[in-house]
């Protein structure tokens, strides 16, 4: 079996606007409704957990989840501090019938979902994928005082997206671990691969974004027109 952690617990401050970002409307559904579906039409996916902040659960219930005519149940689960600690809460609440978890933002709405399929099998016979697009763009590093120092090359570095798929063991050992040493990481592949397993990663798309900014709204409306 398989499960998707769906992690959409964030304050959403850089929108800059009252209500969290993943309630936000995107052509007139809310963008986690869009995620949501995605995972929802997906046949290998057996159920959804959906972090979400504690205070939202009603909210989230009667206007994200109820106008929707999703297939598959949904069990909410409160968030934590950090992205990390929501997604370790939708991990607490997954149990070991569950041989498969895919962990995705609730912001990226533009998930293919043969990506997402992909990503699954990967990830059965690799044990750990996730989706990315290789750097396009020259990468500066900068001190203190945003001053380049020098370039980097870009050949073999990628630019991580979710969702990113695990299986059951390799994720929790390496969300406990980091828990034990006080580890924080950027996504949730960083804190596997500092447990000594290899995570492999396939062609996503550009177009897989995290809307987190006013401007990434602009760029989803548009992606919504011309889709």
């Amino acid at each position: 079996m398989i499960a998707a952690i769906i992690v959409a617990a964030g304050k959403g401050l850089r929108m800059a606007d009252p209500l969290r970002k993943q309630y936000l409307e995107l052509e007139g559904l809310p963008i986690l409704a869009r995620t949501l579906t995605v995972f929802d039409a997906c046949d290998l996916v057996d159920g959804i957990f959906l972090v979400i902040p504690a205070e939202d659960i009603e909210y989230c219930r009667a206007n994200v989840l109820d106008p929707l005519s999703l297939t598959k149940s949904i069990q909410l689960i409160s968030g934590g501090i950090k992205r990390q600690d929501s997604v370790y809460n939708g991990l607490k609440a997954v149990d070991r019938r569950y041989r498969i978890i895919v962990i995705h933002d609730g912001v990226r709405p533009f998930l293919n979902p043969e990506h997402l399929v992909r990503c699954i099998e990967s990830a059965k016979k690799y044990g750990a994928c996730i989706l990315g697009v290789p750097a396009y763009d020259t990468l500066k590093r900068v001190d203190s005082s945003d001053r380049i120092l020098d370039t980097l090359p870009r050949e073999n570095v990628w630019l991580a997206q979710t969702p990113q798929a695990f299986h059951y063991d390799v994720i929790k050992e390496a969300h406990e671990n980091a828990r034990r040493d006080g580890y924080t990481g950027t996504d949730d592949a960083s804190l596997v691969e500092r447990t000594g397993e290899r995570v492999k990663i396939i062609n996503g798309s550009r177009n897989n974004i995290k809307i987190t900014r006013p401007e990434d709204l602009a760029i989803a409306k548009y992606l919504l027109r011309i889709s």
